[in-house]
């Protein structure tokens, strides 16, 4: 059974603003499984300085992401498109165990097979720590 997560590409500038809202979400959740659901079952990753492949890796990098990054929260804003691939400007705000805020500013490349399975995702992100009153997300 061939798995379809809609949109799928060609991608519109409005149905790119759709997954990457669905996307938003999703992350918000903080869910590794069902994160995971939205790429092949080979997809490859680079989050910063790691290199993440196949959905067991993406639950297990989730995973452990969440248990460092607390009360994590996400933005995404969409920047540009072609057929299959999303540019994505995000921005995330989380406290470490010791209690510091940070807000991570960052890109995402996203390349899409033709059931809207994102195949590649490549992050750059930067940590910048806050004072908890500068938060806003």
């Amino acid at each position: 059974m061939t798995e379809i997560k809609t949109p799928v590409p060609p991608f519109t500038e409005e149905s790119a603003k759709q997954k990457i809202q669905l996307a938003e979400n999703a992350w918000n959740s903080k869910d590794p499984i069902q994160i995971s659901l939205a790429y092949t079952v080979d997809s490859e990753w680079r989050n910063r300085s790691s290199f993440v492949n196949g959905r067991e890796e993406i639950q297990q990098f989730l995973s452990s992401k969440w248990e460092n990054e607390l009360d994590y929260k996400l933005r995404k804003e969409y920047w540009a498109h072609t057929d299959n691939r999303i540019a994505v400007r995000f921005e995330y705000e989380y406290r470490n165990k010791s209690g510091q805020w940070y807000r991570a500013y960052g890109n995402e490349n996203w390349e899409f097979n033709e059931h809207g399975l994102m195949q590649k995702r490549f992050a750059s992100i930067n940590d910048m720590p806050i004072d908890e009153h500068e938060r806003y997300l």
